[in-house]
């Protein structure tokens, strides 16, 4: 663990009194010590009141991301701790800045917009294909072993894993997100549920990176939308997509539109049984006190493009970065504007 990280951690651990709370190992009885450490702290930091503070960093959107640190730095003069990235882009490029990241002291967040199994262009075609039509057949085809489907999606699943296992091999400690918002009806892999729905999607997933490539750095967190019933954009309820406690760490949910209701924290704090909860993805940031009555969330993560005053202003940044309990970067040196 590099010396920043253990900084984190003691900090964490150190700045209150221990308070008992029930604390879950990580899922993967071999995940490295480096893993173990980044979980047990989050732990920690929840016991203590505390939330962390995180920015996506969007590939496609640099100069937003680059604004967005500057303007969260000129309304509090404070920088997210947790750094995000999304392997759907150049992931061997994601993989070298995350490790940067990483050893600068950040916590490190990874998500994957991938395409359909059967999409062979190089690039992400998000429209088109991370939203494509997946017909019921295809699905199923998908979810039967030996089956052509299932065969390309080995082949995504293991193209992607390479990249992964350069920041296992570095001893880097992932927060990992894929395959979220499943319970909306927007991406390929989401809105299907029971038996032979998402979860054994998920599953597939955790046994190929576990159990095949020993991806043993990953945290693995389960991030549905908030539910929503909106035409053509609704979110079902949580528990419909679960996979179980014995294939997620962490419970997540994204919350877009302001839509910050209790009952997205709460439900999803019953449904967790004492696994820690976050946020996974945001526009609007939460009020002090709306953030106050949801105090069991791990972490936040504004999404890239979201600091302007259409979703935030000075004031509201302000208001939730001075929190005394938002945790933020701390090792005070400002990033040259021509790293990415």
């Amino acid at each position: 663990m590099n010396r920043y990280l253990v900084f984190i951690v003691l900090s964490l651990c150190l700045s209150f009194p221990a308070i008992a709370q029930q604390r879950f190992a990580p899922v993967n009885p071999n995940a490295i010590p480096e893993a173990k450490a980044l979980l047990d702290s989050l732990y920690r930091s929840v016991a203590q009141g505390k939330i962390i503070s995180g920015l996506h960093h969007n590939q496609l959107q640099l100069p937003a991301y680059w604004r967005d640190l500057d303007r969260i730095e000129e309304a509090s003069g404070k920088e997210p701790l947790i750094w995000g990235g999304d392997l759907a882009w150049d992931a061997r490029q994601v993989v070298e800045i995350a490790t940067r990241e990483h050893r600068r002291g950040r916590i490190i967040t990874l998500m994957w917009h991938v395409n359909r199994p059967f999409d062979r262009t190089p690039r992400v075609d998000f429209r088109n294909q991370t939203q494509g039509d997946f017909f019921d057949e295809q699905w199923k085809d998908l979810i039967t072993p030996g089956s052509r489907m299932q065969k390309m999606w080995l082949e995504q699943v293991d193209s992607i894993s390479q990249y992964l296992k350069i920041l296992c091999d570095r001893h880097i400690p992932v927060l990992w997100r894929p395959y979220h918002e499943m319970n909306g009806e927007w991406f390929w892999w989401g809105y299907r549920i029971g038996n032979e729905g998402f979860s054994v999607l998920w599953k597939m997933l955790y046994d190929r990176m576990v159990n095949y490539h020993h991806l043993d750095n990953l945290i693995w967190v389960w991030n549905p939308n908030a539910p929503r019933e909106i035409p053509n954009d609704t979110a079902m309820s949580y528990e419909l997509f679960y996979p179980g406690h014995d294939y997620v760490d962490v419970l997540a949910t994204d919350v877009y539109n302001r839509d910050w209701k209790q009952s997205h924290h709460d439900q999803l704090l019953e449904l967790g049984k004492g696994k820690l909860i976050a946020l996974g993805e945001l526009g609007s940031l939460p009020t002090p006190d709306q953030l106050a009555s949801m105090d069991k969330f791990a972490w936040f993560m504004i999404w890239t493009g979201f600091t302007n005053d259409r979703y935030n202003t000075l004031e509201q940044l302000k208001a939730v970065f001075d929190l005394p309990n938002v945790v933020t970067y701390e090792r005070g040196e400002r990033y040259s504007k021509h790293s990415q």
